[in-house]
């Protein structure tokens, strides 16, 4: 059986319904079970369940500090040792992401599945669309950001939802392969150009500013949502890889139709 963590997360449900898709049975696992689910809590290791697990989707609980992150990692993998789980497929950040904020806990991860004994595959995933339309900011003249005409290698997440399902679904040909899961360039540029607006780029420190002033971020999120800003900026994030559409055997989703549609749909005045 295959189980995916955080099932009600938006990552792991779009891999559930991709499973299901598929006809490939699959459970959920979260903190907060639905009907059919089970309750799977990271901080909570008696409730880590993974009996009658083949296969076991282990995506990042990473909203948090590294040293709450990798633990719960640690007790995901302790039960599958315990539990008899023969393969694990974790949802990782793209190599490219080693200067981010938050690329520690992921490396630490990989380590530890690989010495852990357990058959795995490594995911490693590129930044969402989704996200990086987000993160553009709108203002009366269009729409700002601190990315300048830096380029990132974006990716639907339905994308990635569907690689997930697609190396679950039959993992044994890739055992011990780490992926680079990104799509093509886009940039914050060119998503303003899709909006039919102007860009006006912001420095790193104002935008730093910004984010400290905003009371709905945990203080985890300022430094890391300015080491994606940089990263961008500086070309650290545009590489591509043909690792996805080889898994999924067709094209990518557009990821700046993706981006566009999510910058649209936040603008002040969209109904």
């Amino acid at each position: 059986m295959i189980m995916v963590t955080g099932a009600n997360g938006q990552l792991a449900s779009l891999t559930l319904q991709e499973l299901a898709e598929r006809h490939v049975p699959a459970l959920g696992g979260t903190r907060s079970p639905a009907e059919g689910q089970r309750r799977l809590d990271f901080d909570d290791p008696t409730s880590l369940d993974l009996t009658g697990v083949s296969t076991l989707v282990l995506v990042s609980a990473g909203y948090a500090e590294d040293d709450q992150v990798i633990p719960r990692h640690q007790a995901a993998l302790d039960a599958a040792v315990r539990d008899g789980v023969s393969h694990v497929v974790y949802t990782s950040l793209t190599g490219g992401g080693d200067h981010l904020g938050f690329a520690l806990a992921h490396r630490v991860t990989e380590q530890l599945i690989k010495v852990s004994g357990l058959g795995w595959t490594v995911l490693r995933n590129g930044l969402y669309a989704e996200l990086f339309g987000a993160l553009l900011t709108w203002t009366a003249d269009g729409v700002e950001s601190a990315f300048a005409d830096g380029a990132l290698a974006a990716v639907a997440r339905a994308d990635l939802a569907a690689a997930a399902a697609v190396v679950a679904s039959n993992s044994t040909p890739h055992a011990g392969k780490t992926y680079d899961l990104v799509g093509e360039p886009i940039s914050a540029v060119g998503i303003a150009a899709s909006l039919g607006v102007a860009h006006r780029t912001i420095g790193l420190g104002e935008y730093r500013a910004q984010l400290l002033a905003d009371e709905a971020l945990l203080p985890f999120q300022p430094p890391m949502l300015a080491s994606i800003a940089t990263s961008v900026r500086h070309g650290f994030l545009s590489t591509t890889s043909p690792d996805l559409a080889q898994l999924l055997g067709r094209p990518l989703t557009d990821p700046l139709t993706v981006a566009t549609d999510t910058a649209a749909s936040m603008r002040p005045d969209a109904s």
